[in-house]
């Protein structure tokens, strides 16, 4: 399921380095619910100066999990089979 929402960080991890590169890290949505952002950055370009209170929107790809979600395919693709998703972070798009 798609997913375009707006959140804040509130959590970062350390990027994912195993297999395709992941940059991570958690938003709280305006309804207080948290999902897990990752963004392959071999694909799309990593947000450099990310920080925990840092306003976020964000286009991608929805996945349910008792922890409250994941989104990911935050990025185009490059081989045209999912919609492209992005993220907008301080009026940069990161795709």
């Amino acid at each position: 399921m798609n997913m375009k929402a707006f959140g804040i960080v509130n959590k970062i991890f350390p990027d994912d380095n195993k297999g395709s590169r992941h940059q991570k890290f958690t938003v709280m949505l305006k309804n207080k619910q948290t999902v897990l952002i990752v963004h392959n950055i071999d694909i799309g370009k990593k947000i450099p100066d990310l920080h925990i209170g840092d306003k976020i929107e964000f286009n991608g790809e929805y996945q349910w999990n008792s922890a409250g979600g994941m989104v990911h395919w935050t990025h185009h693709d490059p081989h045209g089979r999912h919609k492209d998703g992005w993220i907008r972070h301080k009026g940069q798009l990161y795709q």
